[in-house]
């Protein structure tokens, strides 16, 4: 819908990259240039800041600070894994968003998150088409996990991929400086697809890659490791937390806990691996979980992945000014490698999930082939140019002043 005139909202949803912070910059930034837009709004805690009507103005910030975001991790306005009922059985909150649209007059609505965070937009855009209010709603994606679907990769995945890699790199020549045997064990973030565990392989240290894509066996295991370790003294592994046996249950599963999208919580496969090591070889062991570290760790952020993550926001705004809605701005690569950002419908692309192409991964399947290095080598080249005070990374400190009508 063209020449609509009001105010937006931007929130932020799932998990959080090293770069998720600049695709808001981006947008805002584009957003208070646009005679259209009458004023920016950010939600806390995602849809939830909404339905509470908690919104920070954008208009009060210093615009130093909001240029200090595109290098500043986590999520600026805060996070939250909420799931959306289906309208048809249960309006209650959609009825209280567009309560809440008209009340601040939002003619434009940005939700920057990863797969369950496009169900929420398209599920809202479905909404507003159905009761017929006017509103532009554009997914901004991001996620460590590369997974999304529609889009050539992901912001905040080629941030990810470069620690990865880095640490891997590091771990390797720790190994070695004792001249013992020794395995390292890196679990790396991805439930279903193995694209962080896969980055492993971006550097020459990484000796083994075990990946959700194909069934995991702890003899084969075991054997791949032995091998490695007769032909050196270390073994340097990177395991996806969500690598599966063949009947389909998870190495790290825990059956009793899941998320709000019945998602079951995965974590210990390195401890567990680690054990058998040091049982069926000898050899000592470090089981190593990156965890959280992989998404935050902007000091190693990729500068390639903040300004793509930057102009995902900035096109967000312009897709939405231009009358498109129901997108989601996605990644289009062209050539050796450069991007057009592209608006994707998000029917297509929510709760869908894209996984590394099995004639990626190595006839023995437990490592990457060249076609993989060549996809994403561009992702994590280039250094961030963060400043540092008093030998610290100086990140954004935003005023936080709350919107009032």
């Amino acid at each position: 819908m063209k020449n609509l005139k009001g105010r937006c909202i931007f929130a932020q949803s799932g998990g959080p990259t090293a770069v998720i912070n600049a695709s808001l910059a981006g947008g805002i930034l584009q957003a208070l240039d646009e005679s259209n837009i009458t004023g920016v709004l950010c939600a806390e805690h995602g849809i939830k800041g909404v339905l509470n009507e908690n919104f920070y103005d954008m208009k009060k910030e210093n615009i130093e600070e909001l240029q200090a975001l595109k290098f500043t991790p986590a999520m600026a306005f805060g996070s939250v894994r909420y799931k959306l009922k289906n309208f048809e059985t249960d309006d209650t909150d959609y009825r209280k968003i567009l309560e809440v649209f008209k009340k601040y007059d939002v003619r434009y609505f940005f939700y920057n998150g990863g797969n369950d965070s496009m169900d929420t937009c398209d599920k809202i855009s479905a909404y507003m088409q159905k009761v017929g209010y006017e509103v532009n709603v554009i997914g901004i994606p991001k996620t460590i996990d590369n997974d999304l679907a529609e889009t050539d990769h992901c912001p905040g995945y080629g941030s990810a991929a470069k620690y990865i890699a880095t640490s891997i790199t590091e771990l390797s020549l720790d190994a070695r400086i004792y001249g013992d045997p020794i395995v390292i064990i890196a679990e790396i973030m991805g439930r279903n697809a193995g694209w962080l565990a896969a980055s492993a392989a971006l550097s020459d240290e990484c000796d083994l890659v075990y990946l959700p894509e194909t069934p995991f066996s702890k003899e084969k295991f075991i054997s791949d490791v032995k091998t490695v370790l007769d032909k050196k003294n270390y073994c340097i592994v990177a395991v996806s937390e969500g690598i599966k046996y063949i009947n389909g249950k998870y190495v790290g599963e825990d059956e009793s806990n899941t998320d709000v999208f019945g998602h079951t919580k995965l974590g210990g496969v390195c401890g567990a691996l680690k054990s058998e090591i040091i049982s069926q070889t000898g050899a000592k062991c470090k089981a190593i979980e990156f965890n959280i570290l992989q998404r935050c760790a902007a000091h190693c952020a990729s500068s390639t992945d903040i300004g793509e993550a930057y102009n995902a926001g900035k096109y967000a705004v312009k897709a939405a000014i231009n009358g498109e809605t129901d997108k989601m701005i996605a990644f289009k690569r062209i050539d050796d490698y450069s991007i057009d950002y592209v608006p994707v419908p998000l029917s297509k692309v929510a709760n869908a999930e894209k996984s590394v192409p099995l004639n990626w991964i190595n006839d023995t399947k437990n490592g990457m082939k060249q076609e993989f290095i060549d996809y994403a080598r561009p992702l994590i080249l280039g250094e961030t140019q963060l400043e540092y005070e008093n030998g610290l990374p100086k990140f954004a400190k935003l005023k936080k002043i709350p919107f009032k009508l």
